[in-house]
């Protein structure tokens, strides 16, 4: 990874501003308090979803009766919207996609969650039908958080109080308005639009009775030397088993108090909320990144990397995605960042920012990008995740990046002109190929121990000060 240290404003519970050596640009509920909303302005528009054309190989026919038995069996428990929606899969080569992990095609998990139970307080058909709606659409993927029904008020304030958070301020903390989920909520629309078959597979595997997924990575996606690769996977506290310094099977889970919320998005959900296969998806990201630390009753974390309780920072962020995907992902740092957290310049020209975002699209790749908002002094007061999907040109041969912001409760793509966004990233997540000749990397291993090493550091002169303070 390549990045600088940066100093960012936290707001939670203080009137003061935190200074912490790292950085963390999702904490979504500060986003909207203190400063105008990103997507004030945006432009939205209709952008073509192919998502057949990520396939390993395309098929748009049933061949076997195998998949014929599964299709028709589908059909007839589906309802009319999602019967729609099967055809419109299997026309576009998404139903039969085989582009997972073990191989399984997309109806093969379809099928898998429709016809066999799911943990207890799911609904396999309510899974399967969102899950069907995602992919036919990864723009509903919200990251919006839905109501306690006052029937279940007294028993989850029971189930919270008997293993407070951390960070526990009261009940009152199980009211979540706005989420910090942004990163988790764009690596699952990118899962669910670019890897349609791997997404099936997470949905079946997080909603089962075993609420688990594994997943079998190569090493040098985390690492060039395998020692390294080990350290992050040890240092995330990911369950994993490592097989002959090649490769590792991993186990990907939601928080213990996920299907809580997954429950309450089952039976109440209301217009522009998440769905329970968001909550699900969102909250075993979100246990990647903080190191097995979230809480879905109170959207907050803790962790060894991040002070801030909201959130994932960019270290964690690209290594949540790069072990999702599989890839080997660079987080490029693109905004010069004083120590007072003010906005004081770029690495680079934004001709060269602009470059190597197509170029990772132009290999088929979406780009989730960090964006900081400043205020009138240039002092970044907060910061956002959204993906890029794809561009065009004006009429005045400007660039228009055309992006998915899983915040905006807007269920389609927006449009941004170069103009406006450009100065505004302060990192994006790229393939190493495309930025290996045009930057200094550094792995991700170094990043995240210098990470460590600075909020330690910080820790104890932290305690130091209270010591003195209450002496």
């Amino acid at each position: 990874m390549y990045s600088l240290n940066f100093n960012t404003c936290q707001y939670n519970n203080y009137n003061t501003i935190r200074q912490i050596k790292t950085e963390n640009v999702d904490n979504c509920e500060e986003t909207r308090k203190i400063s105008p909303s990103f997507t004030s302005n945006p432009i939205m528009t209709e952008v073509p979803y192919y998502p057949a054309l990520t396939a390993s190989r395309l098929r748009t026919e049933l061949s076997s009766n195998d998949e014929k038995n599964k299709y028709k069996e589908l059909t007839k428990i589906a309802d009319k919207e999602t019967r729609k929606n099967l055809n419109i899969l299997l026309k576009t080569g998404v139903l039969l996609n085989s582009d997972s992990n073990d191989n399984s095609t997309t109806l093969d998990n379809l099928y898998k969650i429709a016809t066999t139970s799911r943990a207890q307080g799911l609904n396999n058909l309510v899974i399967f039908k969102d899950t069907v709606a995602t992919l036919a659409d990864p723009y509903i993927i919200t990251q919006q958080f839905g109501n306690i029904p006052d029937k279940y008020r007294a028993q989850t304030e029971s189930v919270y109080m008997s293993n407070q958070f951390p960070s526990f301020t009261g009940v009152s903390d199980i009211d979540v308005d706005h989420s910090g989920t942004c990163v988790a909520s764009s690596i699952e629309f990118n899962l669910a639009q670019k890897h349609p078959a791997e997404f099936a597979r997470f949905a079946e595997g997080l909603s089962s009775p075993e609420l688990a997924i594994k997943k079998t990575i190569k090493m040098n996606n985390l690492a060039d030397n395998t020692l390294d690769a080990i350290w992050l996977l040890n240092a995330f506290e990911i369950p994993y088993e490592a097989h002959d310094f090649d490769k590792a099977t991993l186990t990907f889970a939601p928080d213990k108090n996920a299907v809580i919320r997954a429950f309450f998005q089952t039976v109440d959900k209301d217009p522009l909320e998440r769905s329970s296969l968001d909550v699900l998806m969102q909250s075993t990201f979100m246990q990647v990144g903080s190191q097995q630390s979230y809480d879905s009753l109170t959207d907050k974390r803790a962790g060894k990397f991040n002070q801030n309780d909201k959130g994932l920072i960019e270290f964690e962020k690209t290594f949540t995605e790069s072990v999702v995907e599989d890839k080997n992902k660079i987080s490029v740092t693109y905004q010069k960042v004083d120590e007072n957290a003010r906005l004081i310049g770029y690495e680079t020209d934004f001709n060269t920012m602009k470059k190597q975002i197509t170029d990772a699209l132009n290999l088929g790749e979406n780009v989730i990008i960090g964006y900081t908002q400043v205020d009138g002094n240039n002092t970044i007061i907060n910061g956002h995740e959204i993906t890029i999907i794809g561009t065009k040109i004006d009429k005045n041969g400007k660039m228009i990046f055309i992006c998915n912001d899983t915040d905006d409760n807007i269920s389609k793509p927006v449009e941004y002109l170069e103009d406006y966004l450009l100065p505004k990233i302060h990192h994006a997540a790229l393939p190493q190929s495309v930025v290996a000749n045009d930057v200094n990397l550094v792995e991700n291993w170094v990043e995240g121990l210098k990470t460590y090493k600075d909020l330690k550091k910080q820790a104890m002169i932290d305690k130091q000060i209270q010591i003195q303070i209450a002496a």
